[in-house]
């Protein structure tokens, strides 16, 4: 028996391949972190260290600290995405209380050069279709800062429609305003997105999703 077995998934959605993050991959991703990478604005920023060293210190946290508090009802999945062979991003799919409320969260990011390509939208269309058609999603959400327009307009074009607007408090006393975004089940079969995912490796971590 694998210890862990989530390393062994795969998905792929036309010119996209993803795999879950492994520790050998932070250097590398880090490396291509782009600048303009929306880390989540209630995240603290350590005084002292440039905006560059704060985002990939978030980046390595983040992974740990998924890594480290899986639960079946509570996850958060940081999948490295490849395009011709090389990394080109990060897409994060999360479920909280996911047993019962089976609703996924997601969130990204994509180096510059290989923008405007559909590629942002093929990585996220990937891991709705684990999501909806393996693991029994009924809704996904999405959520952006207002001013976000690459994000709305992935998750617009693949069928998210707009959920109200939050406000959150980010460090230093300020707020953000975010847009929501929800998508649900019969919306993304009636679309038919899902017959261009594949979906690799999944039958022995379905006890990791609380699906056994």
């Amino acid at each position: 028996m694998t210890t862990w077995p989530l390393h062994g998934l795969r998905l792929g959605c036309r010119e996209v391949s993803l795999r879950p993050v492994r520790e050998a991959d932070l250097p590398a991703l880090a490396a291509i972190l782009p600048a303009d990478f929306e880390q989540d604005p209630r995240l603290e920023l350590f005084p002292g260290l440039s905006d560059e060293h704060n985002q990939r210190r978030l980046f390595y946290q983040g992974y740990w600290k998924a890594l480290g508090t899986w639960s079946p009802s509570s996850w958060v999945l940081h999948f490295a995405v490849a395009y011709r062979g090389e990394l080109i991003g990060v897409q994060t799919l999360e479920g909280d209380d996911f047993p019962v409320l089976r609703t996924v969260d997601s969130a990204s990011w994509l180096v510059p050069e290989v923008r405007g390509r559909g590629l942002g939208v093929a990585m996220r269309t990937a891991v709705l279709g684990l999501s909806f058609d393996h693991l029994g999603a009924v809704a996904a959400v999405s959520s952006a800062v207002a001013g976000n327009a690459a994000s709305l307009g992935v998750s617009r074009r693949i069928g998210y429609t707009d959920n109200g607007v939050g406000l959150i408090a980010v460090p230093g006393g300020g707020v953000a305003e975010l847009q929501h975004l929800r998508l649900t089940a019969e919306a993304w079969q009636t679309a038919g997105h899902g017959r261009t995912v594949t979906v690799d490796g999944l039958e022995p971590c379905l006890p990791w999703f609380g699906l056994i």
